[in-house]
Formats: structure tokens, sequence, C-alpha cells
């Protein structure tokens, strides 16, 4: 028996070096997100870079797997679709286009995990700001990777504290709770730090239902107002842009999403250089932008730019939670999360707040014009990108919380 095992131990290790090892369960992350309708090409282009990222932090033992669902815009649908997520065995939801998706989807995990604490949820939040989201509305399932609406607007009337040309300002946002948190934001900012400003309109509209927005360029032309400022998003704002280049509206724009899909073609079409202005993490054109090639590779791969970068900030950083944890389990992946420190792709360190689930960055507000010197990336084709106009460090936008986190 012995000589048999000896002569037929050789088989047996070339039999087993010949079987692969069993790869790792992917961990899965549930994109929730409207893929159809209006909101389409700003949902394809986050999911687009959540794929990108998923490709590239593949490795080591590790690997990411991305499913959309279409909530079309549906707080309800949105519900629906992280049920199915959840009975599918995903644990990580990713979502951004809607405040009030995020706000029922906060609510909707938090009944569920105390629930089902063999079954909970994690949700990462990459774009819907809402403030009351870290506020009022916190969760220790949720966090946030974007700044949040009064963050942004503190950013922005920093930077038109210096612009005294702005005299006259018209304030147009989409009519739920992320604009309205624009515009409340907005009027006390600017009655705090530049009171001497005239507010020349002040205007709500419907959420990616409008098709045509001269009538509103309309009245913004008739109030004789030199700015605007305006949260709005996706199509609601590329639209907007190209109803006013149509109208040879003359104004200065202050906006937070013009860097998104869409928005870059409307603005060359305005031919207003350097006169749309936007409050981002940062851009292609930044000098640490694409310092490892993510810029290149992205738009190799995708055929747009690298425009989303706090999806970049959100996969590294729950990279950097699962090499900590070393297990898909939401309990675990909040505490890693909360109070973590991440190292931005424009060298400045970030920190994720503990105490409320707000990522803290710097940010910065970026004008777009024609290429220059200085300028290596354009948009869209447009021959037109972005530049720096000014910084805002992230001890600037904090803000203070009233979250009271139920652990």
């Amino acid at each position: 028996m012995q000589r048999l095992l000896v002569a037929l131990l050789p088989g047996c290790l070339l039999l087993s070096a010949a079987i692969p090892a069993q790869a790792a369960e992917p961990i899965k992350i549930a994109f929730i997100d409207p893929l159809s309708g209006g909101a389409v090409a700003v949902t394809q282009n986050g999911l687009n870079h959540f794929r990108f990222m998923a490709e590239r932090l593949s490795r080591d033992g590790r690997s990411y797997e991305i499913t959309a669902y279409d909530n079309k815009l549906s707080p309800q649908e949105s519900i629906v679709a992280a049920q199915k997520a959840i009975d599918a065995g995903i644990r990580i939801i990713a979502q951004g286009n809607s405040s009030a998706v995020a706000l029922a989807l906060v609510d909707f995990l938090d009944k569920h995990n105390e629930r089902n604490p063999s079954n909970q949820a994690l949700l990462l939040n990459y774009a819907a700001i809402d403030p009351a989201l870290t506020n009022e509305k916190c969760s220790p399932w949720h966090f946030r990777f974007d700044a949040h609406a009064d963050m942004k607007m503190q950013a922005l009337t920093d930077f038109l504290q210096s612009r005294r040309e702005a005299k006259k300002v018209y304030l147009i946002n989409q009519d739920y709770s992320f604009g309205q948190a624009v515009r409340k934001s907005a009027l006390e900012m600017l009655a705090a730090k530049r009171p001497d400003i005239a507010i020349a309109g002040d205007e709500l509209h419907p959420m990616a239902k409008i098709t045509d927005f001269a009538p509103y360029v309309a009245k913004i032309k008739a109030s004789g107002a030199d700015s605007v400022i305006t949260g709005n998003w996706g199509n609601d704002l590329a639209l907007l842009l190209k109803a006013a280049a149509e109208a040879s509206l003359t104004v200065d724009w202050y906006s937070y999403y013009a860097s998104g899909i869409g928005s870059p073609t409307a603005m060359r079409q305005s031919g207003l250089a350097h006169r749309v202005f936007a409050v981002i993490e940062g851009h292609a054109n930044d000098p640490l932008a694409d310092s490892d090639g993510i810029e290149t590779a992205y738009r190799a791969r995708f055929q747009g730019s690298f425009n989303v970068p706090r999806i970049r900030a959100l996969m590294e950083m729950l990279d950097q939670a699962m090499a900590k944890t070393g297990k898909v389990e939401p309990r675990a992946l909040s505490v890693a999360l909360a109070g973590a420190s991440y190292r931005t792709m424009y060298g400045q360190q970030a920190v994720m707040r503990a105490a409320d689930h707000q990522l803290l960055q710097d940010l910065q507000v970026a004008s777009f014009g024609p290429l220059a010197a200085t300028m290596k990336y354009d948009e869209e084709n447009t021959g037109w990108g972005w530049k720096t106009a000014g910084r805002v460090r992230a001890e600037a936008t904090a803000l203070p919380t009233t979250c009271v986190m139920r652990r």
C-alpha cells in the first residue's frame, strides 16, 4: 500500500496543480438610478465611471461587480429595486441622481436593517446633495461622497464675494428637495456675504419635464439680471443653457453641475467663454488629475471625460474599507468608513466625517472656455475645457451638522 501511494503521488500532485484555485466571490454593488427618461445620459455616465473603477480595483484577490437597476427617477421604484438587490444577495447600494430618492432609500434601509440584522445593506451616495441627508435625516447606513448643497453654495458665494460685477442675480432651480435647498442657501448666503446684490428673480420648475426653457430664459432676460445661480443638472441644465444661447442671453452662470454630460456642448454653443462657472471637486486640466493615467485611460474606453471624480473616491474608500474588514458586512464597513481619510486624485486629503458621514474635501470653482496652453483636455469634442478660477479648502466648506447618529 505504501509503495502504491508513493507511485500515485506524482500524478495526484499534477492533477491538483491543474485545478485552478477557486476565485473569491465578487463584491457586488447595486447601482440604482434612472436608466430611462430625461436623466439617462447622466446616469449612464455615472454607471460608466462605476464600471471603470470596478475593473481598475479588481486585483489581489478582490473583484467588484456592478449590477444596474432602473429606478425611473422614482422613490417608490428605488425601494423596489433596493429590495430586489438585497434579495439577490447584494449588500452595497450606490445611488446619486435625486435627493428625494436618497431620502427614501435611507428611510427604507433604516427600517430594513433594524428588522433584518443578518441581512443589512449600506447606501453609498455619490451625488444626492440635499443637506438633510447628513443633518436631520442622517443614518449609520448612509455615506455621502459629494459636498452637499449648502457646502457648494458656501464655495460659490465665497467666490462671488470678490466678483463685484455681479449686481443682479436670478435663481432658477428644479422644484424638489435639492433644488429647494439650493434656493434657500443662495438667498441666505448672498444676504450675508453680498447684501448689495439684488435678487432679480426666483424660479422653481418641474424636474426633468421641461423640453423648452425659452419662456424661462425670456424672464431672465427681462429681469435685467447679470448673473444666474442654478443647481439644475442633466437635461434640465443642458436645455436651459441651449435656450440661453438661442436667445443670446449674456450673463454669468454659477452652477453645481455644468461639468455634467451635455452641458459642455450647450455652453460651447452659447459662446460665453469663461462665463459659466461650476463648483466641483476638480477637472481634467488640474495638474494632478491624470498623474496616474486615469483620465487618458477613461477617455480611451468611453470617449468621454472622467468628470465624476467623487465616484473614484467612493470606490477607492470602499476598497480601503474592504481591505480593513476582509468581508462584505455592512456594519463593519460602516465602522471602517466613518472617520476614514483619503488622498484625492488632486493631491489633497479628504476625510469622511464620522459625526454625519459627509466627505469633507477641497472644492474648486472652475470656468469653461477655449483651450489654452495650460489646458490639455477639452470636453465633448468642443475645443473648450475647464480651468480653475478659485479654490476653497475643505475646512472652509465643513459646515456644522445637526446629525444625531443612531449607531
